[in-house]
């Protein structure tokens, strides 16, 4: 079983956010960046995957600058097998929208084949929760967006999610390949080792130039 994890890079969520000087957007020059928590949340669920012997390979994508290749390296870290980054020099946090990214996403996957998708509910600085819906939509695959609990049967090719609502929670029985979305009470992220993070620094993530889609 083939995942593939959408990751983003952010702003990390203890900085405090500035404004540029024309007070028409966030400041990202001398910021630390890191990858979204709703990302790491659901790259953690993959990782779990392939602890118990479900998932096979854990292909990590991101959509960025070529410095989004330190959040790849991060991802490869916690446990992912390789790594792709779409180079764009556009600001994925207001220039590129939702639906170009699940375009984006919709490509990537149907050159990786994976069995499953994974990517955070949102990414905190947009904050959209669209990207996963769409690309579910443009796939044609089921999706389960918040979830809050996995459980695969990879044997029936099924996958269970409980993912929370307003009024409390919904489990719902999906055929694979599926798209979900990753909600915090999902897990607990795990810190990568220092061995891993030594070896992912000696790895390049394959990059390719986000065309129009």
């Amino acid at each position: 079983m083939r995942v593939m994890v959408a990751v983003k890079r952010v702003v990390d969520y203890a900085v405090k956010i500035r404004l540029t000087p024309d007070k028409t957007n966030v400041e990202l020059k001398n910021v630390k960046m890191s990858m979204n928590p709703f990302c790491e949340n659901a790259l953690e669920e993959a990782v779990r995957l392939k602890e118990k012997k479900i998932a096979s390979e854990i292909v990590a994508v991101s959509i960025g600058p070529k410095q989004a290749q330190e959040t790849l390296r991060s991802a490869l870290a916690m446990g992912a097998d390789r790594a792709i980054l779409i180079t764009t020099d556009m600001r994925t946090d207001n220039e590129i929208q939702p639906l170009t990214i699940a375009k984006i996403l919709q490509k990537t996957a149907q050159e990786v084949k994976p069995d499953l998708i994974l990517m955070g509910k949102q990414s905190i600085d947009g904050d959209n929760c669209l990207t996963g819906p769409m690309l579910g939509g443009l796939l044609g695959w089921p999706q389960g967006t918040f979830a809050s609990k996995i459980e695969v049967d990879w044997a029936n090719k099924t996958i269970e999610v409980e993912r929370e609502t307003d009024s409390g929670t919904q489990v719902l029985s999906m055929k694979l390949p599926s798209v979900v979305t990753a909600d915090l009470r999902l897990n607990e992220p795990r810190y990568a080792t220092l061995p891993n993070i030594m070896k992912a620094k000696k790895k390049n993530p394959s990059m390719s130039k986000m065309l129009a889609v």
